[in-house]
């Protein structure tokens, strides 16, 4: 019996996540597998792997196939690492301490890549979010500006007004006090 490493499909539609599976490369991608290895969620980001890493080892060991996106994902999860660095000690190339030591170098090696990654990411976030800010800043400065205008405008339309009104009214004011003493 063949055997495949390869995703199995669950969630609704157009937010899908995976679990990784041993199965027979006869069955079908949804059905009847032999073990559940972890799960796979490409919806975050980073994508989020949960993986029994001693089962897969021992699966890759023992021959199992996996699809190109599980080998992708074994791959970063440092399993053909660890399968490289045994079949090196099988060999003779050098020890089992020396192995396990150069895969907790790999192993922290990465750790700070994705560190430095999501350090990188946050910054690149906060950067916008003040790029944001900063343009919502100048929009509401030229709004209040503009509000200013319009009711410096208004204030000054109506002062014109109330002076206009004042001149009839004072100008009105000398032809009725002339014309109560004619009327006398």
């Amino acid at each position: 019996m063949a055997t495949k490493i390869r995703l199995q499909r669950h969630g609704r539609k157009g937010y899908a996540f995976y679990s990784i599976v041993i199965a027979d490369s006869r069955a079908p991608r949804d059905g009847k597998f032999i073990e559940k290895l972890g799960t796979y969620n490409p919806n975050t980001n980073p994508a989020t792997v949960d993986l029994n890493f001693d089962r897969a080892l021992k699966w890759v060991m023992t021959g199992a196939q996996p699809t190109d996106t599980v080998r992708n994902i074994l791959s970063r999860e440092g399993v053909y690492m660890k399968k490289h660095l045994l079949g090196g000690v099988a060999k003779g190339a050098f020890g089992e301490a020396e192995a396990e030591a150069k895969f907790e170098a790999w192993k922290n090696n990465k750790q700070s890549g994705l560190a430095a990654l999501k350090a990188k990411q946050e910054e690149a976030k906060k950067a916008e979010a003040k790029a944001r800010l900063d343009a919502e800043k100048k929009v509401n400065e030229a709004k209040a500006k503009a509000v200013a205008e319009k009711k410096a405008a208004e204030e000054a339309a109506k002062a014109a007004e109330e002076a206009a009104k004042a001149t009839e009214e004072a100008t009105e004011a000398p032809a009725a006090e002339a014309e109560i003493p004619a009327a006398e």
